[in-house]
């Protein structure tokens, strides 16, 4: 990080275009490799990796400002990680870990005992070892993707996304109502909460015991809300890629960050919407069916017979879509209106 600042400040104050990538800081590692023991003593794989990582990080950084995005939109540079703020990740290629006998083997003679949740499907080719926020470790290898095809049913579907359900779709028996784990489990949350507050550390000093127990109890907390979340999701994708064929779901390409200045976002924050999203387009991977995402862009006022856009609403303006969207009666300047409104979702269940 301070090769790269210097080169920033060079090439500001001279009008040179120096750079600083990989290459360069591989050369500098094995030049510190030679001169501090330490540095020596950890594993030349994993240092090269972090930066692999910072090249990356670095990289995004410089390509949202060349765009122009907004800051609250930009990755940032990379900073330096805290020993304190910061969870550990380590992550090793192929030629720094071997797996023998059910254990992992790490480069620099480290042997981990591994709890496996499943087999591995291939050789994998890398992997990557980190700690959450409980402290508990995990090993996240990068294997090649198997598909597992299901049988052909002939059937399609559509889905909407929406707050009152979490997704509303184009068969009763797949709407899948908002489980809101994140409600039921705030009461503790709010506990766990004031509790931290109370016992925060002054700036500059070290946390206490009490601090860090209750950040735990926070964290398991919060772990097990986010568990909930994607086991609820997991469940219902299945379902869904098991009823329906190829090209069979039409998935509107939400991004629900935007109902946080809205009426809408206790729900929205409870991150239903994105773990079942996530769930929806893995499961779709795995076992081969064709996800397709929709753009969200006016979903619940174009026809979908005729793309013909809403231009007032229908007298039944009380009714709501399921994202608080009036239904609109649409009527095409060549054709005569439709006899009835439009259902809410319209291009999304039937694109």
């Amino acid at each position: 990080m301070a090769k790269s600042k210097a080169v920033y400040l060079h090439n500001r104050a001279t009008g040179e275009k120096r750079t600083c990538g990989p290459a360069q800081l591989d050369r500098m590692l094995t030049e510190a490799r030679k001169t501090i023991p330490w540095l020596r003593e950890g594993s030349s794989v994993v240092q090269q990796q972090v930066i692999r990582d910072f090249g990356r990080s670095r990289t995004k950084a410089h390509k949202d400002i060349k765009e122009r995005l907004p800051m609250s939109r930009r990755a940032g540079m990379p900073t330096h990680k805290k020993k304190r703020e910061a969870l550990p990740t380590l992550n090793y290629t192929r030629r720094g870990f071997r797996l023998k006998g059910g254990r992992l083997c790490l480069a620099g003679g480290v042997v981990v005992g591994v709890v496996w949740s499943r087999a591995l499907p291939a050789e994998p080719s890398s992997v990557r070892v980190y700690q959450d926020s409980l402290g508990h470790w995990y090993g996240s290898f990068v294997v090649p993707p198997e598909v597992q095809p299901l049988p052909p049913t002939g059937r399609v579907l559509g889905v909407d996304w929406g707050v009152t359900q979490a997704a509303t779709t184009t068969s009763d028996a797949h709407d899948l109502p908002h489980p809101e784990h994140g409600r039921k489990a705030s009461k503790k949350l709010t506990r766990y909460d004031r509790m931290m507050s109370r016992r925060r550390p002054k700036k500059g000093q070290s946390a206490s015991n009490g601090y860090r127990e209750a950040k735990k109890l926070r964290a398991k907390a919060y772990k097990k809300v986010a568990r909930q979340r994607q086991d609820t999701g997991r469940k219902w994708a299945k379902k869904v890629v098991r009823d329906h064929d190829a090209v069979a779901v039409a998935v509107e390409d939400f991004k629900p960050k935007f109902l946080a200045r809205s009426t809408m976002a206790r729900k929205a924050a409870d991150a239903a919407i994105g773990a079942t999203k996530a769930a929806l387009l893995e499961m779709g991977r795995k076992h081969g069916r064709d996800v397709r995402l929709v753009h969200p862009a006016h979903t619940t006022t174009d026809c979908a017979n005729c793309m013909t856009r809403a231009k007032h609403a229908s007298p039944s303006s009380r009714l709501r879509s399921s994202r608080g969207d009036p239904i609109r009666w649409v009527s095409a300047p060549t054709r005569a209106p439709h006899a009835e409104p439009c259902p809410p979702g319209t291009r999304t269940p039937h694109a």
